[in-house]
């Protein structure tokens, strides 16, 4: 089957208008859906998600392969989208994306469509199509770029009998349609470019090829495994492993052909864990506790705007609504305090140890982490025992499955059920509540009174510190931590640092909106354009809307909307307002403890600041 039986002229965008991951995906879901290939349009966008959820499809060089396998596909099909001013699509490059292969699989696709949606995957990885494709005119000319690089070629099964040194590995994504053939190709070109001799075992939704042999893993001078779902591990028990994301596969082939050849990597020890249980090996210590924490965080959040909402729609009643005994009391706002603060906020912190747990030991993780979390909650230890309680579970479950892995087989069956849960509860609460609690619920109440008793001054100081976060990196890590920061203070009734986070947060794109529109001479007809949607992500509280302005030029925008937001944290500060919701930006204004006013002032202050300072800084372009 060729390529463009599946891309068709019906199925190309030559002109995205987006400037965000969700407004493209949108986007190509519309192509597809207008021209007929989906069953479900919804169904098939929440499968897309799905899979940026386990790891984004930017996969650098400026393209995006968002993809899915599922019933709500009528006919396989592929949409090409181009974006000319480029979309921050999380890429691993850190650089917008411009093209974008939308892929749309049946759940019982055949072996002609994958061999021609891995095709596409891999013609991709040469700069000469991505040039083409960047300067293509129309949807015909896409055509026929794509044709000329199709070439329908039969894979052949390799063999390392007879060579002297080789190096095996395995590639895998969770669909197995696009990233592991590409992974699996720029592995091979570069070992062919230094004249190494490698064997690659993909293993794709048609099912595992090339696949490594005993004797083969057996002789090979070690092991890559890239891949983002299960591997069957067990086969290189003993081997020199290197366990990395599948994106490395595509990104970093040279730095893991020479590691391999180096034997730079851990001996197996044949556990019978998939590639992301040890995916630590491939990661820096930084990176892997921040993908835990990440992890808990992300889980935990619904809970708590869900919840920090309610509680403040309680308070619209009387402070005291809630309360039977107060004259203010009202039926509704019990419930609402009810459900939102005795319900809700309750479990917030028990599913923040247990997705964090979960993400270090896989499900046998879960249970010892949300006990673990529970404990912190009820002995005082709050958000910061929570975390403790989530890596101490996680990896007390790692070490019990070592321990315990050389049980007989005949037994193995009870070690999900009865084992890990048993000893992996027992003990992470026989250390919560005899080691952990007491040190931490004592800091976790020395944090909280410090904050509430914040002069003026040391108040201003904080929010100015906090506004500087959000906006330094916009999404980035040091935005996330001033964001997991605020959160975690929710759980100790401190709501004032969260107000000031989400007023900097919604700076950098409010900004971006207003000098857009005041200040035309010094943006392109494109940005102007993009420059709208930030209206409604600043108002919405989507810092990330600023990212492709910041990423254009950095050394102006960075600087200008850390200014605007460390004015808005001030103000927000200054002004002592209080948020129990940790999002929802303009839309949870009225729900504010003050003056909902002022802080909606904080934030139109610091965002025309901002829009002022790359009014000055930018220089003018020609359109």
């Amino acid at each position: 089957m060729r390529i463009t039986e599946l891309l068709t002229k019906e199925t190309i965008n030559l002109s995205l208008t987006s400037s965000t991951k969700t407004g493209a995906i949108e986007e190509l879901v519309s192509v597809l859906d207008i021209a007929g290939k989906l069953n479900d349009r919804s169904e098939y966008k929440k499968a897309i998600i799905k899979r940026e959820e386990q790891s984004t499809t930017g996969i650098g060089e400026g393209i995006a392969i968002p993809h899915a396998k599922t019933n709500a596909v009528k006919h396989a099909a592929i949409a090409f989208g181009r974006s000319k001013a480029g979309v921050n699509y999380e890429s691993l490059d850190g650089q917008p994306s411009h093209l974008f292969f939308m892929i749309a699989a049946t759940e019982g696709a055949n072996n002609t469509h994958l061999e021609a949606l891995s095709r596409l995957s891999t013609i991709l990885l040469k700069d000469e199509v991505r040039k083409q494709l960047l300067e293509a005119k129309s949807a015909d000319e896409v055509i026929t770029i794509i044709n000329s690089y199709d070439q329908e070629e039969k894979e052949e099964e390799q063999s390392m009998a007879g060579k002297k040194q080789f190096i095996v590995a395995v590639t895998a994504c969770p669909t197995g349609i696009a990233h592991t053939y590409m992974s699996a190709d720029s592995l091979k070109a570069k070992a062919a470019e230094m004249g190494v001799d490698i064997k690659v075992e993909t293993n794709g939704s048609g099912g595992a090829k090339n696949v490594l042999t005993a004797e083969e893993i057996e002789n090979a001078v070690a092991v890559i495994v890239a891949a983002d779902t299960k591997v069957e591990m067990n086969r290189f028990n003993g081997k020199h492993v290197i366990e990395t994301a599948v994106a490395d596969g595509i990104r970093k082939p040279k730095e893991l052909i020479e590691r391999a050849l180096k034997q730079d990597a851990p001996i197996y020890s044949g556990s019978g864990k998939s590639s992301r249980e040890n995916e630590q090996t491939g990661r820096g210590v930084g990176s892997t506790i921040y993908k835990h924490l990440m992890n808990g965080v992300s889980n935990m959040l619904p809970f708590v705007v869900g919840g920090g909402i309610l509680i403040a729609i309680s308070f619209m009643f009387g402070i005291n609504a809630a309360n039977p005994d107060d004259p203010t009391y009202h039926p509704i706002a019990e419930a609402l305090m009810t459900i939102g603060g005795g319900n809700a906020f309750a479990l917030m912190v028990p599913i923040l140890a247990g997705f964090i747990a979960m993400s270090i030991a896989d499900r046998p993780g879960f249970a010892a982490g949300m006990v673990g979390g529970m404990l912190a909650t009820s002995g005082g230890a709050g958000f910061l025992g929570g975390l403790v309680a989530g890596f101490l579970a996680g990896y007390l479950v790692v070490g019990l499955k070592k321990v315990l892995s050389g049980m007989p087989a005949s037994l193995e069956g009870i070690k999900t059920i009865l084992l890990y849960p048993l000893l992996g509860i027992a003990l992470t609460g026989f250390i919560m509540l005899f080691v952990v609690n007491k040190p931490v619920g004592a800091l976790n109440t020395a944090i909280s009174e410090w904050l509430s008793g914040l002069g003026t001054g040391n108040a201003v100081l904080l929010g100015i510190i906090l506004g500087l976060m959000m906006s330094f990196d916009m999404g980035g890590p040091v935005n996330k931590a001033a964001y997991v920061f605020g959160t975690g203070l929710l759980a100790n009734g401190v709501y004032e640092p969260m107000a000031a986070i989400i007023a900097a947060g919604m700076v950098p794109p409010l900004a971006i909106a207003i000098a857009t529109t005041l200040f035309k001479k010094k943006f392109s007809k494109q940005d102007q354009e993009a420059g709208k949607v930030n209206y409604i992500m600043g108002l919405s509280f989507i810092t990330e809307g600023a990212i492709p302005f910041a990423a254009a030029d950095p050394l102006r925008v960075i600087p200008s909307v850390m200014v605007g937001s460390a004015i808005a944290g001030a103000l927000s500060m200054m002004f002592s307002i209080g948020l129990r919701a940790p999002h929802g930006g303009v839309f949870v204004m009225p729900l504010v403890d003050g003056n909902w006013l002022l802080y909606l002032l904080a934030v139109v202050i610091g965002s025309i600041v901002s829009a002022l300072l790359m009014g000055f800084l930018k220089k003018p372009v020609s359109n």
